[in-house]
């Protein structure tokens, strides 16, 4: 079984924010997946849903435990399933990298983003992130303030299409995996 966990705020406030990107692209993911609305439950501090991409069993995850404590509920699932890391995919929004910009990796840094780094404490390190970046160089606002505003007009304009292709990415990582998927996404212009 593979584990796609999309990182995000819970509830209607955090709602189309730039934090909120995990929750986003796992939503876009059902979706693209025709995963009926029904196969969603609350378990484990998380939404989940049960899905089956091509021959592989897949468990869509949003944690529900805000941002900073994400690591709970990657961990329950990871033990509950026995999901080996190679399995693992985290969906997150990357500040450091241009808007748009798409960046896989099969491990490394948390980056600075409290979400890996809960992750990181709780499960170790050594599973893939997908990142997407929310960044935006001239912004004089405060990084905190600036991923919990709401994504501009012209990122929205530009977000359904950027989702779309983060989830075929992500479909990649499931049936290809994570080096294949590298090859064939990182670099490339969204």
């Amino acid at each position: 079984m593979f584990l796609l966990v999309g990182l995000g705020n819970p509830g209607p406030r955090y709602q189309m924010t730039r934090h909120n990107l995990g929750f986003l692209l796992v939503d876009e993911i059902a979706r693209s997946w025709n995963l009926p609305a029904e196969s969603w439950q609350e378990k484990n501090d998380s939404l989940c849903a049960k899905a089956k991409y091509k021959t592989s069993e897949v468990l869509l995850v949003k944690p529900l435990t805000f941002m900073n404590l994400s690591g709970k509920s990657v961990q329950a699932w990871m033990q509950f399933f026995k999901i080996p890391k190679e399995k693992l995919l985290v969906l997150v929004d990357d500040v450091a990298i241009p808007f748009g910009t798409l960046r896989l990796r099969p491990g490394g840094s948390d980056g600075g983003h409290n979400g890996l780094k809960n992750i990181d404490s709780l499960c170790g390190n050594g599973y893939a992130r997908l990142r997407l970046g929310i960044g935006d160089a001239t912004s004089p606002v405060p990084m905190e303030s600036f991923v919990l505003e709401k994504f501009s007009a012209e990122e929205q304009r530009r977000l359904p299409t950027l989702l779309a292709q983060m989830a075929e990415c992500a479909a990649s990582f499931v049936d290809k995996g994570v080096q294949e998927t590298m090859n064939l996404w990182n670099g490339k212009k969204l």
